[in-house]
Order: C-alpha cells, then sequence, then structure tokens
C-alpha cells in the first residue's frame, strides 16, 4: 500500500527520495473528535440567521476559515460576502453552540500516534483552519510536551484558508524542509487539496461520515479508514521508506 503509493509520489514529481522528517497534523477530525459538534454548530448559527446550510456540508467544508465558510454561504443565499458585522455575529454564534457540546473527545489512537511520531525523533507540526479556542488550547492539556508554539499554524495565521495551499506553505517555510521530507495526515477533502496544493505527500483518515471516494478524488495519495488503521500500519509506512 504504502510502497506503491510512495513511489508514485516520487515519480510524480521527480524527487530522487522522499523521507518524513516532520509530519503535519490536521486538528479537527484528525486529534480531536471534534467534527460533529463544528458541523452541528455551524449548521444552528447559519439556520438561526435563516441561511439554509447542512450538517454535511460542514464536513466538506472542514478546514476553511470561519470567515470564508460564512463567504461561501452568503454568496449562494444572497450572491454576496457577509459584513464583518455579519461575520462576526455568525461566528459568535458558532462558538456559542460549539461550546454548548463540552470538551471534544480525543481521537482514539491519536496519541498513540503521535508518542510514536515523537520517539522517532520526527519534528510535529499542526495545521489547521480552526480557531476554536478550547480545543487549541486543549492541545496541551491531552498532548503535553508534543506541540509547540512555533510549529503551529491556526486560522490566526493565514489570509486564504484551506483549500488555498497557505497554510501547509506556511508550515513548510516554518519547518524549512522541501516537500520530500514532510507527510500530510488529513481527515477533510478541502485540507487534502490544500496540502496537494503544497505540492505534499498526503494519508487522509476518514474520520467522518464523507465517502472515500471523497478523499481520493480531492488527491490523497493514501486513504485510511481511522486514526487506529493508520497507528496500527505505522511500522509499515516506515518500512516503505
Amino acid at each position: 500500500m504504502f510502497s506503491s503509493s510512495i513511489q508514485k509520489y516520487i515519480t510524480d514529481n521527480n524527487f530522487a527520495t522522499f523521507t518524513a522528517k516532520a509530519i503535519f497534523f490536521d486538528m479537527d477530525g484528525v486529534l480531536f473528535d471534534s467534527m460533529k459538534f463544528h458541523a452541528s454548530a455551524w449548521t444552528k448559527a447559519m439556520n438561526d440567521i435563516g441561511i439554509t446550510f447542512t450538517e454535511y456540508e460542514g464536513y466538506m467544508n472542514e478546514g476553511r476559515t470561519g470567515h470564508s465558510t460564512i463567504d461561501l454561504a452568503f454568496n449562494r443565499e444572497h450572491g454576496r460576502d457577509a459584513t464583518e458585522a455579519e461575520k462576526q455575529e455568525i461566528y459568535r454564534l458558532k462558538s456559542r453552540y460549539f461550546e454548548t457540546y463540552g470538551d471534544s473527545p480525543v481521537m482514539p489512537f491519536a496519541s498513540d500516534l503521535l508518542q510514536k511520531v515523537k520517539v522517532e525523533n520526527r519534528e510535529i507540526y499542526l495545521v489547521t483552519g480552526s480557531g476554536q479556542a478550547s480545543l487549541l488550547d486543549g492541545l496541551q492539556v491531552h498532548f503535553p510536551g508534543i506541540f509547540k508554539k512555533e510549529r503551529m499554524v491556526t486560522a490566526f495565521d493565514v489570509t486564504h484558508g484551506k483549500p488555498h495551499p497557505e497554510p501547509y506553505l506556511q508550515a513548510l517555510k516554518k519547518s524549512g524542509l522541501t516537500p520530500a521530507e514532510v507527510m500530510v495526515v488529513e481527515n477533510a477533502p478541502l485540507g487534502v487539496e490544500s496540502a496537494k496544493a503544497a505540492g505534499l505527500f498526503v494519508i487522509a483518515v476518514n474520520t467522518g461520515p464523507l465517502d472515500e471516494k471523497v478523499l481520493w478524488d480531492s488527491g490523497a495519495d493514501v486513504v485510511l479508514s481511522s486514526m487506529q488503521e493508520l497507528f496500527e500500519k505505522w511500522e509499515g509506512f516506515n518500512d516503505a521508506l
């Protein structure tokens, strides 16, 4: 599985080799089982102000910045971007609904995988479209000693969120590495598109309700069913390098 995908990536990009000196992790749906709460909160907030929005759309738009998600819905509904005041109000509503669900559980096997990566002396980066304070603060609580501020790219750090490559290009710049030295773990179609647009090798973990074909169509190099499967097959990935 990994060997053929890696070889295809090397050939397609005319690289001499591929290593994984750093792993770039998305957050929602990868580290935290939080997407069900995000999708529900977005749906309620949009519906509160008369915007048609579904939880399925929430999953499909995962990775966008909040303002981009709002503009997308407003352009579909009203043919215009939302005003700054409208964006602030909708995001306030969305955040309020999100917080009512309480702490998002850690994704099963996420911590185990992070520990493996750390022991292997690979650098660990966070690349998320989220600006949800409770989740960002929770990284240090649930994954102590893993994520360093200087190795994080969040919604607050970018002008263009996923699927634009800016988040992953920023992480690349921070790392000082080349695309041939980085691997990405994503779960969202737009996140996969963002990482691929930055020229990176992407393993997609299908932790939500979307058909895995959506992740393949977004350009994922490998698609797995869960973080557990990635954890259990990690040695196979190492053997393929």
